[in-house]
C-alpha cells in the first residue's frame, strides 16, 4: 500500500534550484555592472565589490554565530549585495555600502528566518536604511567620469530632481548639454540619452537599454514573470499622462530614475512578491502608483524603493485574497424556501469535501 505524506505547501516541485535561478539573475545584472564601471570607473567597481563581499560575508558570519548551515552557495546573498550596489551612487563611501549590505542580508532577511521567509526585499531594505540614515550621500549625482555634484538643486541634479524642483524636460536637456551629454532643446536626444544611459545617476539604473536586455534574458529563461514589471511601468505611464496631459512627460517618467530597474529586478522577487498571476498584476500596479505619488507629492524625487517595499507588505494579503479554493461549492437555497413538490436543492450534500 502506498505511503501517505503530509506536509505544508508547496506541493509541486521543480528541478530548477535556487543557485541556478540566482546565477541567471547575476548574468542579467552583469552588463549593467560593466556599464556602471565604464561610466564611473574604479569608484563604481569598489562599491560593487565591497557590497557583494559584505553581503556574502555578513550572512555567513551571522549564520555561523547561530550555528546554522552556511548558505553562501545559493548565491542569494551575492544577488542582494549586487542589487544594492547598483542602486547606490558610485560616490557612496565604502563603509556605508558595506553597512547597507549587512543590513540587507542580516536584518531584512536572516532576522525573518532566512531566504524564503523575509517579508521585504533585502536590497531595497538596505537602500531604504541608507537613505534614511545618510540621505545626502545616497541622493548625490555622480557624473560620467567621476565628477560628483550634490543633488540639491538644478546644477548637478538628477533628471527627476530637476523636474521635482519645478524644472521641465527642456531644463533636463540643458543640464545634459552643460556636461556635453546631449544638445540643449533637443527633446528626443534627451530621451535617447536617458534610454542609452550615458548620464549620471546610480551605478546600474541609468541604462534602460541594458535593463530591457536583462529583462528579456530573464523572461526567456523563465526566471521572472512579466505581470508585475509590465503593470508597474504601465501604471506610471498612464498616471503620469493623466496628471500632466503630456505624452513626452509620460515617456520621461519611465525613462528617468530607477523605475525600470526596480520593476524588472525588485518587483519580481520570488519571496516578497505575490505568487498568483492576479496578485502580481495588482502588486505591480500598486507599486507604480505609489512610486508616482511619491515623485509627485513626496519629499523625495524618486519613489521606487518605497513603492515596492509598501507593496511587499501586502503580498500575504494578495496571496490569500486571490487564490483558487478547492473542495467548496456554492450554497443552495434552504429546503424550506423551495416550492412545494419541487425536487431537493442540488449541492446541499457534500458541500464540504
Amino acid at each position: 500500500m502506498p505511503e501517505l505524506y503530509l506536509g505544508s505547501s508547496p506541493h509541486i516541485g521543480t528541478p530548477v534550484r535556487t543557485p541556478v535561478l540566482m546565477a541567471h539573475v547575476l548574468i542579467a545584472l552583469t552588463p549593467l555592472s560593466v556599464w556602471g564601471v565604464v561610466l564611473y570607473g574604479v569608484p563604481a567597481l569598489k562599491v560593487i565589490l565591497v557590497s557583494v563581499a559584505a553581503a556574502v560575508g555578513g550572512e555567513a558570519l551571522f549564520r555561523l554565530m547561530l550555528r546554522r548551515e552556511n548558505r553562501s552557495g545559493n548565491l542569494s546573498a551575492a544577488v542582494s549585495g549586487l542589487l544594492l550596489a547598483l542602486v547606490l551612487p558610485p560616490s557612496t563611501p565604502l563603509w556605508m555600502a558595506a553597512l547597507g549590505a549587512v543590513f540587507a542580508v542580516v536584518v531584512a532577511k536572516e532576522f525573518f528566518g532566512g531566504l524564503g521567509a523575509n517579508v521585504f526585499n533585502p536590497a531595497l531594505s538596505g537602500r531604504a536604511f541608507l537613505l534614511m540614515s545618510f540621505p545626502a550621500a545616497i541622493t548625490s549625482w555622480t557624473l560620467p567620469g567621476g565628477a560628483t555634484e550634490a543633488a540639491d538643486g538644478l546644477s548637478g541634479a538628477t533628471p527627476l530632481d530637476i523636474v521635482k524642483t519645478g524644472g521641465t524636460i527642456a531644463d533636463v536637456g540643458r543640464e545634459f548639454a552643460g556636461f556635453g551629454l546631449a544638445p540643449a532643446q533637443d527633446y528626443w536626444q534627451t530621451m535617447r540619452t536617458l534610454f542609452i544611459g550615458n548620464h549620471g545617476g546610480t551605478i546600474g539604473e541609468s541604462s534602460i537599454l541594458l535593463i530591457l536586455a536583462g529583462c528579456l534574458y530573464l523572461l526567456i529563461t523563465r526566471v521572472i514573470d512579466w505581470r508585475a514589471p509590465l503593470t508597474m511601468v504601465a501604471s506610471v505611464l498612464v498616471l503620469s499622462f493623466l496628471l500632466s496631459k503630456d505624452p513626452l512627460f509620460s515617456l520621461f517618467s519611465i525613462l528617468a530614475g530607477g523605475l525600470c530597474f526596480g520593476a524588472v529586478f525588485m518587483a519580481t522577487d520570488y519571496t516578497t512578491a505575490p505568487s498568483t498571476a492576479a496578485g502580481r498584476l495588482i502588486f505591480g500596479a500598486g507599486a507604480g502608483i505609489i512610486t508616482l505619488l511619491i515623485r509627485q507629492w513626496g519629499n523625495y524625487p524618486e519613489g521606487v524603493t518605497y513603492g515596492i517595499l509598501i507593496m511587499n507588505a501586502t503580498t500575504p494579503f494578495l496571496n490569500r485574497l486571490i487564490q483558487k479554493k478547492y473542495g467548496f461549492v456554492k450554497k443552495s437555497k434552504p429546503a424550506s424556501a423551495e416550492k412545494p413538490g419541487s425536487p431537493a436543492a442540488p449541492g446541499v450534500k457534500g458541500a464540504a469535501l
